[in-house]
């Protein structure tokens, strides 16, 4: 089954569940606060932003697989600043001490977005990564997927779970909204598809994967990705079985770290499948709405550069040039973002 970033929510005899393809974060939260795990409040990885040179690659990929990425296509971007890294949970978290911002995934589901479900079961949540305890058919998500009420940025797994000690780790459970009003309040933007790919190739122009053509370089993991048997047996043989802090692995020839793999990452493309059919050849914006023909009422934006769940056996789309989507207002254990600001801001 090919990887999307899709999230729908369907009425599971009373109670809500959300499927959301290739999506997730399988790692204990801390049980206990003490004096030590208090100190990692600490943020160790600041925010740094790299400045990306303009100029003219080729865009998307020849892979069958990736038929929403095809054809192969030239353009040019001119030069931008992006984050080294993804946004922080300690970065978020400044954002809502600053605003009293809450999340999509806090706030109360509206009933008419959702007919026929009744309102005791619209309780604020997310979609969780819930690896099962044997082997089930790659076909149904849901066998690995669940709605979880009360999980959100604060509360990855559930109104149990707590980011005590996780600062460093991308924020999770962010929505488009929830990622453009952050970016606002921080004087930056999310990047487009055109700009966020460029990046990602690093110069190297395009590989199989972003890192090279090999999948593990000198026998080493150099990205977040998932290793065994999907989705029940995890070797996590890259040393995490769910989302890495930050800069846990190299960063590529621009100084960017984990445009592969631990979370997902929104652009602010709409997504057609179409799209580099006809797309302009300098500094792309998307089109101008969205269509997605397996959700044709949805609204959705590209998503890039898989999760800590993707892998050869299941989820795909990590690798170079291909695309993900989705919702703008769903969010997950494994969705993220980053930003980027233009070379010159103009003020009022």
């Amino acid at each position: 089954m090919i990887c999307r970033k899709i999230a729908w929510y369907v009425l599971s005899g009373s109670c809500l569940t959300s499927f959301i393809c290739c999506t997730g974060n399988t790692s204990k939260q801390p049980e206990e606060k003490n004096a030590k795990e208090e100190t990692k409040r600490i943020d160790t990885v600041p925010g740094k932003m790299v400045w990306i040179q303009g100029g003219t690659f080729q865009m998307g990929t020849d892979d069958p697989a990736f038929t929403d990425a095809q054809p192969m296509h030239k353009i040019t971007v001119d030069g931008f600043y992006m984050d080294e890294h993804e946004v922080t949970n300690a970065e978020f978290e400044s954002f809502v001490k600053a605003t009293n911002y809450k999340t999509v995934a806090e706030q109360k589901l509206d009933t008419k977005d959702y007919p026929g479900v009744p309102p005791e079961s619209l309780v604020p949540g997310s979609g969780v990564f819930s690896p099962p305890g044997q082997k089930v058919s790659l076909n149904d998500p849901l066998q690995w997927w669940k709605y979880i009420p009360g999980a959100n940025w604060q509360h990855p797994s559930g109104p149990n779970s707590s980011i005590e000690g996780m600062y460093n780790n991308p924020v999770v459970h962010i929505s488009y909204d929830d990622a453009v009003a952050y970016a606002k309040w921080a004087g930056k933007r999310l990047p487009t598809e055109g700009e966020w790919e460029y990046a990602a190739q690093g110069g190297r122009g395009n590989q199989t994967y972003y890192w090279g053509n090999e999948l593990k370089p000198n026998g080493k993991w150099v990205a977040n990705i998932y290793q065994g048997e999907f989705p029940d047996k995890n070797t996590a043989e890259d040393g995490y079985a769910g989302i890495a802090p930050v800069k846990s692995f190299p960063a590529n020839a621009y100084g960017l770290y984990d445009m592969d793999g631990n979370v997902w990452e929104w652009c602010s493309d709409f997504y057609r499948p179409d799209y580099y059919q006809h797309s302009p050849t300098t500094n792309p914006r998307g089109p101008s709405d969205s269509y997605d023909p397996q959700e044709p009422g949805s609204v959705k934006r590209v998503q890039r550069g898989g999760s800590f769940i993707c892998s050869d056996e299941y989820c795909v789309r990590y690798k170079s040039g291909s695309r993900g989507n989705g919702e703008i207002r769903s969010g997950s254990n494994n969705l993220g973002f980053r930003c980027v600001r233009d070379s010159v801001i103009i003020k009022n």
